[in-house]
């Protein structure tokens, strides 16, 4: 279907329980009795990805070798390495451990674990089309801007107000340029800067000045932050 195509999926999985209230790091969550990585690492491997790079904590590769992708038997993983400090240095990690021969990459947070076949098609449908781009929903809420007293500022029209989600989607000679302008410029960076880092869409822009396009995600490819998206994710995962 994908001849003469080759595509990396990254599954960024070095988060927290923070604001879990819990314990165990949210990716290991358990949802239906399966770690929530369990979830993305299975839909890549049934969708037409040619390989999958997974970026966890250090003290976690173990145990995602051994309790997860061994234990369930996840095909296609070319690699398991240790993220970073910020978000945009486990990117960075995983697309430097992706497979030489990788054309494209879809990187994806693991903290969505209701990603569907359905969306992984359309990530590679459109970056065949468009280059780079990132799955998103509209906004269902009017959104506002507001100064640092919470007064508004401005009100969006939300026709043009769009939800960004993951996977995002990239020519692998694209981010890879992006990210390496990045690390080039990271030691001079304020700190207010590389919090304002917080995806690989911004990475691209910000280093690169790409255009990057968004279509249609899912509102069902929700982003597992609290206690009570546990239940919502179970819902949906069913």
């Amino acid at each position: 279907m994908y001849k003469g195509h080759y595509f990396t999926a990254i599954v960024l999985a070095g988060g927290s329980g923070k604001r879990m209230n819990s314990e165990t790091a949210k990716q290991f969550i358990p949802l239906h009795g399966r770690p929530m990585l369990y979830y993305s690492l299975r839909a890549f491997a049934d969708s037409p990805v040619d390989s999958i790079v997974l970026v966890t904590s250090e003290q976690d590769l173990e145990y995602c070798q051994k309790e997860i992708i061994e234990k369930y038997n996840i095909p296609k993983i070319s690699n398991v390495v240790p993220g970073g400090k910020e978000r945009y240095h486990s990117s960075i990690n995983g697309v430097l451990a992706s497979p030489s021969s990788s054309e494209y990459l879809l990187i994806h947070d693991s903290a969505r674990p209701c990603i569907t076949n359905e969306v992984i098609i359309s990530c590679i449908d459109n970056v065949i089309k468009y280059g780079n781009g990132t799955t998103g929903v509209r906004t269902v809420d009017t959104v506002c801007q507001v100064d640092e007293k919470n007064k508004i500022l401005n009100v969006p029209n939300r026709n043009f107000v769009w939800s960004i989600q993951t996977p995002q989607c990239f020519l692998y000679e694209d981010i890879k340029k992006a990210q390496e302008i990045l690390l080039e410029k990271e030691p001079n960076m304020s700190e207010g800067e590389k919090k304002s880092i917080t995806d690989d869409v911004a990475v691209l822009q910000m280093f690169l000045g790409r255009d990057v396009f968004i279509f249609e995600g899912s509102y069902k490819n929700i982003k597992v932050t609290n206690p009570e998206d546990i239940s919502k994710a179970e819902e949906y995962l069913v």
